[in-house]
């Protein structure tokens, strides 16, 4: 652990139907920041990296240069975009951390952003099916349609989901209550989201609106660094272990739809490297996009075997009170998914947590994290262990 990067600083815009014109805007509100809140200066800052999906968004491209448009301090410092669908931002953090662990610099600026609340839904959802295989998948019609089919397989080989996707549901939406940055800070209950109404219609297949993540705009950053520049820092979070791992884009190609082999091998490999067992977590931000994919996580990371997530949820296990607590932030499912932003927000929510941070989402006990984010439909899997330093 003395020899990884650590997270030391970190900002965080709130997630919504925001006024911000563009990534642009959104990048500015949070990267300076970020490096203020790390005790730093922006010539300490040897490389950016920038996770933004935008596949039609915007017609602005080359984010990784917009960062040093709005904030001129950041102009001529090293810059790159990295995009893997949802997860992006994750992505950006590995390079990141690849920057500082290769000692190409001692500290780099991590930063995830989206604008999608401008876009009209029939456009919007053709962007999405770009983090789908298009020549396969697209008669969907929509990301939610992917899932919606995969939710409607869950059902005819294991049975009805409908109460444990609620239970997810109702969940983190109890949970974003107490995040400020949260898109909807609303408690909907457990009967709301079970039962299909004029407010919760029927999105895809099985899947009711309270069961999709919501369309939102957003940005936060952050800044790993070197041992010797952590041990410096007011406070710092150990990026202990991480792995990521690929499953074939097309799901059809799969051994099974639902058996989400990538993320189980990204999730258990992290944990082997930091030499953790899952019971010795203290939390969990996993990658909620649909309440579906919450599920096949707890399946695949051996917290139920397979077609038994629900009894997970049955049990409180992931509650804020249970043994794990899994999405404490309010998930992507109430804290929103501008999905370029998503994974770099998943590892503050944590490090938050893990520095007792997080104000009233705050856990009594919170030294180990685990976060998981995906790009597509558990396509490019990326873990990470975070303790506190």
């Amino acid at each position: 652990m003395s020899s990884t990067p650590s997270v030391i600083g970190w900002s965080h815009s709130r997630f919504g139907r925001l006024p911000h014109e563009g990534v642009q805007d959104l990048i500015a509100e949070v990267s300076a920041e970020a490096v203020t809140d790390a005790g730093l200066q922006p010539a300490d800052i040897g490389g950016i990296y920038v996770g933004v999906f935008n596949n039609g968004f915007s017609k602005q491209s080359f984010e990784a240069a917009l960062v040093g448009a709005g904030n001129k301090q950041l102009a001529r410092i090293p810059a790159a975009r990295v995009e893997n669908a949802c997860a992006s931002g994750s992505a950006a953090l590995f390079a990141a951390l690849d920057f500082v662990e290769a000692g190409r610099g001692k500290a780099a600026l991590v930063i995830g952003a989206e604008k999608m609340t401008a876009t009209v839904p029939h456009v919007l959802d053709d962007v999405l099916l770009g983090a789908t295989h298009r020549k396969t998948e697209a008669e969907a019609g929509s990301f939610a349609g992917v899932f919606g089919a995969l939710a409607a397989r869950y059902a005819d080989r294991f049975g009805d989901p409908r109460e444990a996707l609620a239970a997810i549901a109702a969940k983190n939406h109890r949970h974003g209550v107490a995040n400020p940055y949260a898109h909807l800070r609303t408690d909907l209950g457990f009967e709301f989201c079970a039962t299909e109404s004029e407010r919760n219609p029927r999105v895809a297949g099985p899947l009711l609106r309270t069961d999709c993540s919501m369309v939102s705009d957003g940005a936060a950053a952050l800044v790993v660094a070197a041992p010797p520049l952590a041990r410096r820092a007011r406070r710092a979070v150990a990026v202990t272990a991480r792995a990521q791992a690929n499953e074939p884009l097309p799901v059809s190609e799969r051994r099974d739809p639902l058996r989400w082999d990538g993320a189980a091998t990204a999730f258990h490999t992290a944990l082997a490297e930091a030499g953790l067992r899952t019971t010795e977590l203290d939390l969990m931000e996993l990658h909620d996009c649909f309440t579906l994919a919450e599920l096949l996580q707890y399946e695949a990371f051996g917290l139920a075997s397979q077609g038994k997530g629900g009894e997970v949820l049955a049990e409180g296990t992931t509650q804020r009170e249970g043994a794990l607590p899994v999405n404490v932030s309010g998930g992507l499912k109430a804290r929103g998914h501008p999905v370029g932003a998503t994974g770099v927000s998943q590892h503050i929510m944590a490090a938050m947590q893990l520095t007792g941070e997080a104000g009233e989402m705050q856990l009594p006990k919170a030294e180990r994290a685990a976060v998981f984010n995906m790009g597509g439909v558990a396509v490019a899997n990326y873990a990470t262990v975070l303790e506190r330093s």
